[in-house]
């Protein structure tokens, strides 16, 4: 029979744990947690049962802008690999950053059978100063005038760099500057590389 976890309320405190842990995960095409790793399960505060068939989004923390999933579901969809950065939150309703890469498991065919993520910490000075403002600003567009505004400023704040969003995470993380380029043509054009799905 399957089960509900109840979800935490928000805590303004952050996990301590272990940032040189690398904390993994498997899904099936729908995102239903089939496989987590312990460094997941330890930072995540749950027991192993109480993952194994929930959806991934039992560790989504509301304060992430829905237009970072919209982004990330339209790659994996379309055969693309990304890594995003992500606040999760966990059991006890405390939060942890990440940046997670999500590598698309294929069959001979070709055809998406699940997704595997890897997650690693991120440098807290590139949250607090460029992360963090950005997904608030996003979240704020996104209550005040819905998801589709929200896309459309992310899409404008990326283009005005010159990059994608994996470039632009790619970048911050890199050189901890975010640095501003004229806009570029084609407002809506490559906003992710394709990559070739890994077969299972």
């Amino acid at each position: 029979m399957e089960t509900r976890t109840t979800r935490p309320t928000p805590s303004d405190r952050e996990v301590d744990w272990n940032k040189s842990k690398v904390l993994l995960s498997k899904t099936d095409k729908n995102g239903t947690i089939l496989y987590a790793n312990e460094d997941f399960i330890d930072v995540s505060g749950y027991d192993e049962f109480e993952l194994i068939g929930q959806p991934h989004n039992i560790v989504r923390h509301p304060d992430m802008p829905k237009v970072i999933f919209k982004f990330l579901w339209d790659s994996i969809k379309s055969s693309q690999n990304i890594h995003v950065v992500l606040k999760n939150m966990a059991k006890t309703g405390r939060y942890y950053w990440v940046v997670t890469e999500f590598k698309i498991i294929a069959d001979t065919d070709g055809e998406i059978v699940g997704f595997f993520g890897t997650r690693k910490s991120v440098p807290e000075n590139i949250i607090v100063k460029f992360i963090e403002p950005l997904y608030k600003k996003l979240l704020q567009i996104e209550e005040a005038s819905g998801l589709t505004a929200s896309e459309e400023y992310l899409v404008g704040f990326l283009e005005e760099r010159k990059k994608t969003y994996m470039e632009y995470i790619d970048h911050l993380i890199a050189t901890g500057k975010d640095d501003k380029n004229k806009v570029s043509k084609g407002l809506f054009s490559g906003l992710f590389e394709k990559k070739t799905p890994t077969k299972k």
